[in-house]
Order: C-alpha cells, then sequence, then structure tokens
C-alpha cells in the first residue's frame, strides 16, 4: 500500500489485514520501487500524487522488474490521468475517497486472474495458438512476434488471451471486462480501450491496419489472422 497520508495508508493496511492480506506500507515514491524490489508483492495499490516520485513513475519502474498487479489511486476524477496510470501498465484505477469494500473487492478480482506461478506446470496444456507472426502459448502465458518473446503485463496477456480463446467472436468492452476484470468490476468500459492500444503497441500493430488485433466498430474487438 503506497501512499503519503499515512493514516489513510495504515487503515488500508489494516483493513487488508483483517481480510487476510499480508501487507506492507511505503509513503514516498522511491521507498515504494525499493519495496517492490525486496518483496516482490501480488498487488500493488498505488497513489498517483507521492513525493520523491510520481506514481507514474513508479509504475513505469515497477513495471521494469514485475508482472504484480498495479491498481492505481487518485484523487483527481479527470479522465487524463487515469488513461496516463494506466498507459504505463496498471491493471486498475480507484478515485479517492476510498470505499474500503470496493477496494478489498478490486484486489480480489484481479487476484482471481488465473496466472501460472514459475516452476509449476498447468493441470490441462493447451495448444498455442498461431496467428500469423504471432503466437500465443497461453499454458505457458508467454507471446512471440516473428520468434521474439513480447513483454506483457498481466491485463495485457489476459485481454490478448481472451480473444485468441474465441477468434471468430467479436468481443464487447463489456465481455472483456467479465472475462478478465471479472463480472463483478465496476468503472469504466473505455479501459478496456487504454490496455488494447498499449498491447497493439508492444505487438508492433498498427491501428489503422490491424493484424492481431482487429476494431469491430459498435461492438468491441476480435483477433485478426495476422
Amino acid at each position: 500500500m503506497v501512499d503519503d497520508e499515512k493514516p489513510l495508508a495504515g487503515m488500508i493496511a489494516a483493513y487488508l489485514s483483517r481480510e487476510g492480506y499480508q501487507t506492507r506500507l511505503a509513503h514516498t515514491g522511491p521507498d515504494a520501487v525499493a519495496a517492490a524490489q525486496e518483496d516482490a508483492p501480488d498487488v500493488v495499490v498505488l497513489d498517483l500524487g507521492l513525493p520523491g516520485m510520481d506514481g507514474v513513475e513508479v509504475c513505469r519502474r515497477i513495471r521494469t522488474f514485475s508482472d504484480c498487479y498495479i491498481i492505481m489511486v487518485t484523487a483527481r476524477t479527470d479522465e487524463v490521468d487515469k488513461l496516463i496510470g494506466l498507459s504505463v501498465g496498471a491493471d486498475d484505477y480507484l478515485t479517492k475517497p476510498l470505499s474500503m469494500r470496493e477496494l478489498v473487492a478490486r484486489v480480489q478480482t484481479v487476484l482471481r486472474r488465473p496466472r501460472t506461478p514459475t516452476g509449476t506446470t498447468p493441470r490441462v496444456e493447451e495448444p498455442a495458438r498461431v496467428f500469423g507472426d504471432l503466437r500465443v502459448d497461453v499454458a505457458g502465458r508467454e507471446v512471440h512476434v516473428g520468434g521474439v518473446l513480447i513483454d506483457l503485463t498481466p491485463t495485457e496477456f489476459d485481454i490478448l488471451a481472451t480473444l485468441a480463446s474465441r477468434p471468430k467472436l467479436a468481443f464487447s468492452r463489456r465481455q472483456i471486462l467479465d472475462e478478465v476484470w471479472g463480472e463483478s468490476w465496476v468503472g469504466d468500459d473505455h479501459v478496456v480501450d487504454v490496455h488494447v492500444a498499449h498491447l497493439r503497441h508492444k505487438l508492433g500493430d498498427d491501428s489503422t491496419a490491424p493484424r492481431y488485433v482487429r476494431t469491430v466498430r459498435g461492438v468491441g474487438y476480435r483477433m485478426g489472422l495476422g
């Protein structure tokens, strides 16, 4: 839990601890990056306005060494701040004043997303799905383009895997949210567009003539043929 308002951060950490989560506090940007390197957390709840380094830069730096889930928290309600936070790899966002119950629900939602821990073998070995130069290995949670491994955040991978699971289906934003964020998620469904834009950039996909992730006007997204 990263917030420079120490009483608020302590209250949130105590609430999460009562729900069974191990928590650690950080109150500055540099301390947050150091804590994430030391503890390898599953989830970082990250305030946008921090001393020493703002939440966007903290998010960027954590993404260089960790694929943990990042939930951005901001007191600024304009859409620009939310999109900036998500474009650097955040998985979700909340605005202050925080609802403790909603925060716990968001943490539970991201932790329910399927992830294959390092060193374990999935119970069901799914064949990789291939779309031209794009190879999506769902079981191994790896994506290659032209044989090159692409570094995706968990959310970006989950969106791509969802589309690849039924490549002939045009998914609405709401369907993608239900599949990736969970049916209980509440928020702006255009958060999907931000993650898709970031995903396309990493895949080298041109949004005006996409090969891998196509836009279906009036509906949402579907897989391309590559």
